[in-house]
């Protein structure tokens, strides 16, 4: 079994082979240049580094989602493009699952966090269970400061990871009432390496799709869809007084009835 995953969620690219329960092949930047230029001379690379056919590959694993809009949108149209051409399924890997994946069998609870700006962040929490990764709380996009009133409340040590941990570090030291960790530098960010694990595992369970079928996971509006979405509602409300201050010179009463 050959799994290709790739992660392109964030700010980091990456893409990685698994086989057969062993990484074969890794390739992870984290620097600013547009996954359009990056993701398929990955692939090419690993692909060419490892002496590996293409056609070898039963399934891709991609990070679903949430994540950056652009971001997911070429990682979603990379995954779809090969998997049709390759004639093979895709794994849609939640993102924030993969990243707490990482961490495998620790006691603490896994807290991923993903900047998703105005205090908000996009989160799951995560735990082990005698070898049994367990989804506590599924993603979301939720204010920063209920994570933290959640993670008090659990009483229990809480490892956080992501790259929303930067921007909150201060909310965190100063408001987090139990005992914390701040993952390490190799485990604190997506990983193709994760993705694919994490996609080889859902494979065995039976979770999986066409590539036509495949869809990133947003779990909200992009800001361009939000900005749009106000300036319609404040024409609506413009037009809607506009034709009240008409009928009114027209010498129509409007009755409201409540």
């Amino acid at each position: 079994m050959k799994i290709l995953g790739i992660e392109s969620s964030a700010l980091v690219a990456s893409v990685a082979i698994w086989e057969d329960g062993v990484i074969t092949a890794e390739y992870t930047v984290n620097f600013k240049k547009t996954h359009s230029q990056t993701l398929l001379p990955m692939i090419d690379e690993i692909f060419r580094m490892t002496e590996q056919d293409k056609d070898s590959i039963d399934a891709i694993a991609i990070a679903a989602g949430p994540g950056s809009f652009t971001g997911l949108r070429i990682g979603s149209a990379t995954a779809k493009g090969l998997g049709l051409a390759w004639n093979v399924p895709l794994i849609s890997v939640p993102t924030l699952d993969a990243m707490a994946y990482q961490c495998f069998d620790t006691v603490s609870t896994i807290c991923p966090i993903m900047d998703a700006r105005r205090n908000q962040v996009y989160n799951g929490m995560y735990e082990w269970e005698s070898g049994e990764f367990i989804i506590k709380v599924p993603s979301r996009a939720v204010d920063m400061d209920q994570v933290i009133a959640e993670v008090n409340e659990l009483g229990g040590p809480v490892i956080f990871l992501g790259d929303g941990v930067p921007a909150q570090l201060k909310n965190i030291y100063a408001n987090v009432q139990v005992p914390f960790y701040l993952a390490p530098a190799h485990l604190n960010r997506q990983r193709g390496a994760a993705v694919a694990a994490l996609g080889a595992q859902m494979y065995a369970d039976g979770i999986y799709e066409s590539a036509e079928a495949h869809a990133p996971e947003y779990l909200r509006s992009s800001q361009a869809e939000r900005v749009r979405g106000e300036k319609q509602e404040e024409q609506s409300g413009q037009s809607s007084v506009e034709a009240e201050i008409e009928k009114a010179e027209a010498g129509i009463v409007v009755k409201s009835y409540t």
